[in-house]
């Protein structure tokens, strides 16, 4: 097990990930107590899938018509009249 102080793992995260990643458990300490364990995940424990990369399907929405006001200024107009 490696230990690696929050300023160190502030400064160079991704070779601590790296290292996790290839097996090895990290001890983070902040002025010497011990506040944290960064382990490699169980994939067979608990892991979500990662998401897709299929981006927003707010395009597949369907568009949204106004149907009390002629116009987003006419609706705005309605409200500050309330």
């Amino acid at each position: 097990m490696k230990t690696i102080t929050v300023g160190q793992l502030r400064q160079n995260p991704t070779q601590m990930l790296s290292d996790v990643e290839s097996g090895e458990t990290y001890t983070v300490t902040r002025h010497d107590h011990e506040i944290a364990r960064v382990v490699p995940l169980d994939h067979g424990v608990g892991a979500r899938p990662r998401r897709s990369a299929s981006g927003s399907r707010l395009a597949q929405l369907p568009r949204h018509e106004l149907r009390t006001a002629a116009s987003i200024d006419e609706l705005l107009a309605e409200e500050r009249d309330r």
